[in-house]
């Protein structure tokens, strides 16, 4: 009879213990509102003449784009982690264009100096990686209220092209 009653018992310990880890949740798991836009980027800063004309290569870099606390569709952070100019600023969106800008504003918390982008673009599927597969890839000018390469090198602006991260070894 003892071990009718300890069998029963482990059966209900072990009946509980799996309904007990039963997790019930309506959510769905999903990405933010902006998603689409952000990203890790492998970035190329070009020197760009006032005239558009691309005078040299000026600089390999990462950058991150992504959303802010409030998961809003007006504005996103775009980050280089300090790989170039050590900028981390909100940039205003428009996230049916997958297009981007930002007035001129502080690029960093401390107030170093400004920043002016202009002609921001995501474009879905543009690029290619460096094993040619399909990729994002982003574009955009930048230019910074204190950087006094442009005038010691005889150019206005920055290009930054470059390509969303795979994470796939490249």
């Amino acid at each position: 009879m003892k071990k009718y009653i300890s069998m029963i018992a482990m059966a209900l310990m072990l009946s509980m213990g799996f309904t007990a880890c039963d997790v019930e949740t309506n959510e769905k798991p999903g990405g933010t509102n902006i998603e689409k836009m952000c990203g890790y980027w492998d970035v190329v800063y070009y020197a760009v003449d006032a005239s558009g004309n691309i005078l040299d290569e000026w600089a390999d870099g990462t950058i991150f784009t992504y959303n802010k606390s409030d998961n809003g569709i007006t504005q996103m952070w775009l980050d280089d982690q300090q790989t170039y100019w050590a900028y981390q600023f909100l940039v205003d969106i428009d996230y049916n264009n997958r297009t981007f800008n930002a007035s001129e504003r502080d690029y960093d918390a401390a107030g170093t100096g400004k920043a002016v982008v202009t002609n921001g673009k995501i474009l879905e599927g543009a690029g290619k990686n460096l094993h040619g597969m399909p990729c994002d890839s982003i574009a955009f000018e930048i230019s910074f209220s204190d950087d006094e390469y442009p005038a010691k090198n005889g150019f206005d602006h920055y290009l930054v092209t470059g390509t969303k991260h795979t994470g796939f070894t490249e």
